[in-house]
């Protein structure tokens, strides 16, 4: 039985409606989200289907864009009582589901006055927003709020190994794979600045720098660093020995003797 009803208008924000119904899916099983061009087989009556799917539904998503409301060349899509859409939410509405209106991108929100009134009620229910340019995140900030919503979804999350919030460390995490994919590491936003300093993550990135002020050598061998500002690079060259003065922040000296061991009077 779907417990999560996906509406939406063919003509408007589809693509969003699959994408949504795909990540819930993964949450909750594909059994507990109905979304009806997957959900209903070939032959069904196309009808019944829906209204027996919305009527046993404990939640509508209304997925609705810039086109929700009236199509491009002005006809109002609410206007006409067979309106498939209309008709779910108002199903919905009827049988007592909770009904989240789900603004994609910068749609603005319901009035009343933009609604018919078998449905005006839509424009008081408390909404989500859905950007592309921030789906992971969006995405995953509607499946918490539908696991704390209803017990019977929080259930199913958990059957399918959903990790609650409150368990997850800070931050969004992503996974990556080296090019080979024998290697994979997870990382977590970094919600402070961090000035200066060198060190590695997990070992698996190598060395970083961050904000250095001065010579940065990451190496073995003897870093020296002298106050002095010199007006610009130049590299010398005496008996094999090379001197390098830095430009940026300090010089930077480095002599050696036979023995390649630093020259302490050449600091």
């Amino acid at each position: 039985m779907p417990l999560i009803f996906v509406n939406y208008r063919t003509d408007d924000e589809e693509a969003t409606a699959t994408l949504v119904e795909r990540e819930l899916s993964h949450v909750f099983g594909t059994d507990s989200v109905f979304r009806a061009s997957k959900s209903i087989e070939p032959g069904s009556s196309f009808p019944k289907k829906l209204l027996t799917a919305v009527r046993r539904s404990s939640v509508l998503l209304a997925v609705i864009g810039p086109r929700w409301l009236e199509s491009p060349d002005g006809r109002r899509h609410l206007e006409d009582a067979d309106d498939w859409t209309r008709r779910e939410i108002h199903e919905a509405l009827e049988t007592g589901a909770v009904v989240i209106p789900l603004l994609v991108g910068g749609v603005a929100r319901l009035r009343h006055e933009d609604l018919p009134a078998e449905i005006e009620d839509l424009a008081d229910c408390q909404y989500r927003r859905f950007s592309h340019r921030n789906a992971e995140a969006d995405l995953r900030g509607l499946a918490d709020d539908l696991v704390k919503l209803l017990p019977e979804l929080a259930a199913a999350a958990r059957g399918n190994g959903y990790q609650d919030a409150s368990a997850r460390p800070d931050g969004s995490r992503a996974e990556s794979a080296d090019p080979a994919g024998d290697a994979r590491m997870r990382t977590g936003a970094i919600k402070h600045h961090q000035r200066g300093g060198i060190g590695n993550l997990n070992g698996d990135l190598g060395t970083f720098i961050s904000e250095s002020q001065g010579p940065v050598h990451t190496g073995s061998g003897h870093v020296y660093h002298a106050r002095e500002q010199h007006l610009g690079p130049r590299i010398s060259s005496e008996d094999g020995v090379v001197n390098y003065v830095a430009d940026n922040h300090g010089t930077l000296h480095q002599s050696t003797d036979r023995n390649g061991r630093p020259v302490e009077g050449q600091r």
